[in-house]
């Protein structure tokens, strides 16, 4: 989908350079520098206007959370959203969340959200889906082991390829849905701008999962 620029938003960034990155491979293995306290880490990749991971870190103090927007005028209308209120335990990061090992250690991450992430249809696009096997190597790396994925879509073809693709990989499921809003969890969810505006046409499908990791004598 074709982003429609806004003049005012790369001014704005630089504007707000503690609360935004700009070059986060200078970060690496510093992230906890940037937050009041030192707390577990979570990630969302692609934070479309900010309502999620705001409203998230608001209802979780203890943790610090990271979120990641490849595009200039969509992070930086989630920022100016963030600034209304700004939190001590949230960062942006103006990047591509492709190359999670770029910019994140070894086990350095508790979780990542991945909400309505773009379902690429075509099949030669599959790889780009941000579920697809190479970028489940790269979360596997960043992800502590006790770490997961939190994953909700509204397209069921993207769900169900996610579903073979991280049962493949290995991974485990902790929760499955076909129906999130009509769920006992839809009481603790917090929704995305995208989730409350298309969610009345239909299902909104979840998921939870983590990598097996082997134990000694495997």
């Amino acid at each position: 989908m074709r982003i429609r620029k806004k003049p005012w938003a790369e001014k704005y960034i630089q504007d707000h350079g503690d609360y935004i990155v700009t070059d986060p491979k200078k970060w690496l293995g510093k992230w906890q520098q940037r937050f009041a306290k030192q707390q577990p880490l979570n990630v969302e990749v692609g934070i479309g206007k900010g309502r999620f991971i705001i409203e998230t870190a608001k209802l979780h103090p203890e943790i610090n959370y990271i979120g990641i927007e490849l595009q200039t005028s969509v992070i930086a209308t989630a920022l100016r959203t963030f600034m209304d209120n700004p939190l001590p335990n949230v960062q942006f990061v103006l990047t591509d969340g492709a190359n999670l090992d770029e910019l994140f250690y070894k086990n350095e991450v508790q979780k990542i959200f991945l909400n309505f992430s773009d379902p690429w249809p075509k099949k030669r696009h599959a790889k780009r889906r941000l579920t697809s096997p190479l970028f489940l190597k790269t979360y596997q790396t960043v992800l502590a082991d006790d770490g997961n994925i939190e994953f909700k879509t509204d397209n069921r073809g993207l769900f169900e390829y996610t579903l073979v693709t991280m049962n493949n990989f290995p991974m485990t499921f902790e929760y499955v849905s076909l129906d999130l809003h009509q769920s006992p969890e839809n009481e603790s969810n917090v929704e995305t701008e995208y989730e409350q505006k298309f969610s009345p046409k239909g299902p909104i499908y979840k998921l939870i999962a983590h990598f097996i990791t082997e134990q000694p004598g495997d």
